[in-house]
């Protein structure tokens, strides 16, 4: 899957279990593991990029998520926890040039982002 951002600074948005992590790894395996193509996919986000996950973790998971996150050099904003297990919706608005301003991006759990290519066209 491609998709094709403008120069602009980014807000990206992830899920961390099943997109980033393996979907529930932390409780069955006891420790998290990183998907396929997960850390390239997070090292080639631009460092002015903002970057905020989102999960379903209760707060009793923040300081071994966290400590997970820091050992791989995973860069992050926020983290946000407590979230519903239901659809994740972010409304934004376009810009007036007409740029979309909004990109969701549905992958299968646990496939990770090996197959996700991000390009940048300097023309939007």
């Amino acid at each position: 899957m491609k998709i094709t951002l403008s120069p602009l600074g980014h807000t990206w948005i992830l899920d961390l279990d099943g997109t980033i992590l393996k979907h529930n790894g932390h409780k069955s395996d006891g420790y998290d593991t990183l998907l396929p193509g997960a850390l390239d996919f997070m090292n080639n986000i631009p460092g002015e990029d903002m970057v905020i996950f989102i999960t379903s973790r209760t707060q009793d998971y923040k300081e071994k998520t966290e400590e997970f996150l820091t050992l791989h050099d995973i860069r992050y904003d926020c983290i946000v926890y407590n979230a519903p297990y239901g659809e994740r919706i972010l409304i934004n608005d376009s810009k007036p040039s007409g740029l979309k301003t909004t990109i969701a991006i549905d992958i299968e759990r646990d496939m990770g982002l090996a197959d996700l290519n991000v390009s940048i066209d300097r023309s939007l």
